[in-house]
């Protein structure tokens, strides 16, 4: 595909990717080094150090202080080396991203709310030999932890955030011939998976892959210039170092991180900073929704919301852009991915928007396969999303096997998710591979009953999940969040139940209800199912 028309799809559900749009065959550190130049005024970072101070820093000044990180950075490793990050949502964050890119070494992103197994699994399976970690991180005596796993795992250097002559340097003069012999091909980053079974995988990002994914991502958006984006997301994700960091650098805009995510600290730095972008996940969304909701105190105006991870219920697009008057973009993807395959466009119809993820980014394939055959499925039918491009990983460090079963003999990433494709290359997710329940002999995919769930008033989360049953095999249960608790729960589920039954087939109706006050997440927002089976299992939830 070479030109900028929607590329025409017949009965496969394949995507042949649009090449209009060239690559950027540029390092993170030289999109950094662009902006510096070009916008050295520009406030690049707003945001909270890790000594509690306020941190506003131009494009100049931010490539000044990650010279200075890569200076250090560089006497602690080697190039290609790793350096393990192991922080909240701080200043220091960004800037150590921006530095360990301009000195070639790969940075392993860490969830800071890791508990000290946790913690010595990512350090052993990285390989790194440094970690660099805050004191604290809410009531989480991180310091103390880092020193004990450390001290367990061996060879590992510690090296506290508050310690800044440790970790950056006194000299910001660029050693150019070093960031010339960075590669876009060169791995940037190690991301661990979010681990919602087993052991999480490493997944190892080029360069080139997050460049270029957090560019076109801007781009499809249609993203304002100059953008002043809020950034409530967790750092050591890819949606927030990725989409929420990079995204800003490639429009020459600016990026406000949020420490520690409330809605009305967040509402009211929107409204002090006159931001116009916000990134977040279904539950971020929900919460500001519902605050402003709540206060009455009216919300400040947005032109773009930018999120995904999780579904997002056509009535909370419809609240969103009510409530703070821009528009909802919807993506799609996996760290896998870098972490962006898809997104709705601004010109695409209501309901695509409402009802889909949109279509893939430039200068990717997608495909829909049958999850046994591995062939390619007509156009509608439900199967797994493929897809191939520059964005994909390179591998999964140090798990050839776990990499063969995900990447097959084409080069096709297998997500693991369902879903299908129309005519024009619309996605439409239904759920995870291995979530779908299977009962009497029927496969079932909860996000497509899930979705209909969310249509009645009041419900404001629901997980639909397949508990154990002797004679179907599997039975479906549902799990509901209300938006308001004062109300009978089992009024809510016999309207749920009336509207199900004029828009699913019998077998799909949820045969259990049960309520919660919250729904377990990993901290990307994903809803950890493992975790609501074994709830339901334990009699830890309310059934209705």
């Amino acid at each position: 595909m070479t030109s900028t028309e929607t590329p025409g799809l017949r009965s496969e559900s394949r995507w042949e990717k649009d090449t209009s749009i060239d690559l950027d065959e540029s390092t993170i550190g030289a999109v950094l080094v662009r902006r510096a130049h070009d916008h050295p005024t520009v406030v690049a970072l707003i945001a909270t150090a890790h000594d509690g101070s306020a941190v506003r820093l131009t494009y100049s000044e931010l490539l000044d202080e990650s010279r200075r990180v890569a200076t250090r950075l560089r006497q602690l490793v080697a190039p290609g080396q790793m350096i393990a990050l192991w922080a909240p949502n701080v200043a220091e964050w960004p800037i150590i991203q921006y530095g360990a890119a301009l000195a070639g070494v790969v940075l392993v992103a860490v969830n800071p709310a890791l508990r000290p197994p946790e913690l010595e699994y990512v350090l052993r399976h990285s390989g790194a030999t440094v970690l660099i970690h805050a004191d604290r991180g809410r009531d989480y005596d991180m310091a103390a932890v880092a020193e004990e796993v450390a001290a367990t795992v061996g060879d590992v250097r510690t090296v506290s955030l508050s310690d800044r002559d440790r970790w950056r340097g006194t000299d910001s003069a660029p050693d150019v011939e070093a960031e010339s012999r960075i590669s876009p091909d060169d791995v940037a980053m190690l991301q661990y998976t979010s681990g919602t079974t087993g052991n999480p995988k490493g997944v190892l990002l080029r360069h080139r892959s997050l460049i270029n994914v957090a560019r076109l991502t801007m781009r499809e958006a249609r993203m304002p210039d100059h953008l002043t984006a809020v950034n409530p997301l967790p750092m050591f994700h890819t949606a927030a170092c990725v989409i929420g960091t990079l995204g800003p650098l490639s429009a020459a805009g600016t990026m406000i991180l949020v420490k520690q995510f409330a809605p009305g600290p967040v509402i009211d730095v929107m409204r002090s900073e006159s931001a116009n972008v916000l990134f977040f996940v279904p539950a971020v969304l929900s919460a500001l929704v519902e605050y402003v909701r709540s206060t009455g105190d009216g919300a400040p105006e947005l032109r773009v919301m930018l999120g995904g991870a999780a579904t997002i219920a056509a009535t909370l697009i419809e609240s969103a852009e009510a409530t703070f008057g821009g528009r909802l973009v919807n993506v799609y993807g996996q760290t896998e991915l870098a972490p962006v395959l898809t997104a709705t466009r601004p010109d695409d119809s209501r309901e695509d928007k409402l009802r889909t993820v949109g279509r893939p980014l430039p200068q990717v394939e997608c495909t829909v396969v049958d999850p046994v055959t591995r062939e390619i499925v007509p156009v509608g039918v439900v199967g797994e999303i493929c897809a191939r491009g520059y964005q994909q990983f390179v591998a999964y460090h140090d798990d050839p096997e776990a990499t063969a079963r995900a990447v097959d003999g084409a080069g096709f990433v297998h997500t693991g998710d369902l879903g299908s494709m129309d005519s024009r290359g619309y996605l439409t997710i239904t759920g995870r591979l291995k979530e779908l329940i299977i009962r009497g002999g029927e496969n079932i995919a909860p996000a497509e009953v899930e979705s209909r769930i969310l249509e009645v008033d009041g419900v404001v989360e629901v997980a639909v999940v397949g508990l154990p049953d002797a004679r179907l095999g599997e039975t479906v249960a549902a799990v509901l969040r209300l938006c308001d608790t004062s109300v009978d729960p089992s009024d809510v589920s016999q309207q749920v139940h009336a509207h199900l039954v004029t828009c699913l087939t019998p077998f799909k109706i949820p045969a259990r209800w049960f309520i919660a006050d919250a729904l377990p997440v990993t901290p990307t927002g994903k809803v950890r199912k493992f975790a609501i089976v074994e709830a339901i299992a334990s009699g830890a939830l309310a059934e209705i």
